[in-house]
């Protein structure tokens, strides 16, 4: 019975991977450059920080970080929000094609904290690629 369970398990396993997967219109790659980015994108910025903030639906709520990124595949634009009495901040994903909320969650005060220091060697990348994409 015991081994039934685990086998079970395993075989969930991929399933539940598979779940956080976002469902996007438009596909891209991680080593997209900036200007990549930017092309590919169909709706604007503004518009897709006003649906993020508004998707909320809590007054007093401002965007701390925002930014045009690939995630799990998709062109997303991708906000954290703070919301006051709220330690941490929401991070909300816009689809870059459609303007649509794809998924809305919870990062703690320390999750954020990692998040930014990847995000300076993320920044250094990315101006290297931008770099050499220019130099073809």
């Amino acid at each position: 019975m015991k081994r039934i369970f685990i086998i079970a398990l395993a075989a969930a396993l991929p399933l539940a991977a598979a779940a956080d997967k976002l469902d996007c219109s438009i596909k891209a790659k991680k080593l997209a450059t900036t200007t990549e980015k930017k092309a590919m994108a169909k709706v604007a910025e503004a518009e897709a920080r006003k649906t993020a903030l508004d998707s909320l639906k809590t007054a007093g709520a401002s965007v701390a970080k925002g930014e045009l990124e690939v995630e799990d595949g998709c062109l997303v634009y991708s906000y954290d929000i703070k919301v006051p009495g709220k330690s941490g901040a929401e991070e909300v994903l816009v689809d870059a094609g459609n303007g649509k909320v794809l998924s809305t969650k919870h990062e703690s005060a320390a999750k954020e904290a990692a998040e930014k220091a990847g995000d300076k060697a993320k920044a250094v990348t990315d101006k290297v690629r931008e770099k050499a994409a220019g130099q073809k």
